[in-house]
């Protein structure tokens, strides 16, 4: 006999996909269907490894038709500016890809000093440059970074430009403390910014509570970071420089449901290399909502 749908079965219906991303380990991202983002730095492009396409500091459409959607290029590290962050954010910009900044933030230099710095070097470049596109901007902290200067670094972009950065975290154990223990007011501010995690293995030398019994996803680094209830983006490649071989290393995660490939498409040589929680038109509403409009 067939039955009407009750209001309440409609909901479970609508609410119950959703509920069941939330609940995976990796919020439903996989890296054949999440979009792409590449981060560079003036250690960029690294050393050509195999046959493929390669990319210039000049010219990014190769990880463009890799796959990539946008490119987020450092600017600086303390004080000191990143040499190639004009040129790679003038060439993205070419290509037609989103564009983002991400600051080193040091923790022997005055927070509120390196935001200020970070802003007026990237409103130098955009202007230099004639960028077309509004700008994401990004706090990369230093593991040994206290909460309470995240949350100045974060206060101070917002004054400076009305919008919130991202908050790229590195997988360590003296940032994972500081963000646990910090207190009530510290943790909003910092909860209120987009979280960019990195994890590029399953076994990891992070927190041994969890490592030992559970391996490291997405899910598990928010639990035990205890600030965010989801991310935004999360770094599954990274790359390592290998002293004794002379060459660099790709390091990427490949477990479970997200199983990723050295290289990024038919990219010659390792890249450091991300994917958003979401689809690609929520790709371009989430930069729309975040990037600086210079």
């Amino acid at each position: 006999m067939l039955r009407t749908p009750t209001a309440l079965s409609l909901l479970l219906a609508l609410l119950l996909p959703q509920l069941v991303s939330c609940a995976s380990p990796f919020s439903g991202a996989t890296y054949s269907s999440s979009p792409q983002i590449i981060n560079v730095s003036s250690y960029d492009p690294k050393e050509r490894q195999r046959g493929g396409n390669s990319y210039t500091v000049d010219d990014v459409g190769a990880l463009k038709r890799a796959g990539a959607h946008g490119l987020i290029a450092r600017t600086s590290k303390g004080t000191e500016p990143d040499t190639k962050a004009a040129r790679f954010l003038k060439a993205a910009d070419r290509a037609d890809m989103l564009i983002g900044a991400y600051h080193f933030v040091l923790p022997n230099t005055n927070p509120v000093t390196q935001a200020n710095q970070f802003v007026d070097r990237v409103r130098g470049i955009a202007r230099s440059q004639g960028l077309r596109r509004s700008i994401l901007l990004v706090g990369d902290f230093d593991a040994k970074t206290k909460a309470t200067d995240m949350a100045k670094f974060i206060n101070q972009i917002k004054a400076r430009t009305g919008t919130l950065p991202i908050v790229y975290l590195e997988n360590s154990d003296a940032i994972k403390t500081q963000l646990r223990n910090a207190d009530a007011r510290t943790k909003a501010i910092i909860r209120q910014c987009p979280y960019w995690m990195a994890l590029y293995g399953h076994v990891d030398s992070g927190d041994s509570k969890y490592s030992a019994n559970r391996p490291l996803t997405p899910r598990v680094l928010l639990d035990i970071y205890q600030t965010w209830g989801n991310w935004s983006m999360w770094q599954y490649g990274g790359v390592n420089w290998n002293r004794s071989r002379g060459r660099s290393e790709a390091k990427h995660y490949s477990y479970g449901t997200f199983r990723s490939p050295r290289y990024f498409g038919n990219l010659d040589r390792p890249t450091e290399r991300n994917v958003f929680n979401g689809t690609t038109a929520e790709l371009y509403t989430f930069w729309e909502r975040y990037a600086w409009k210079w």
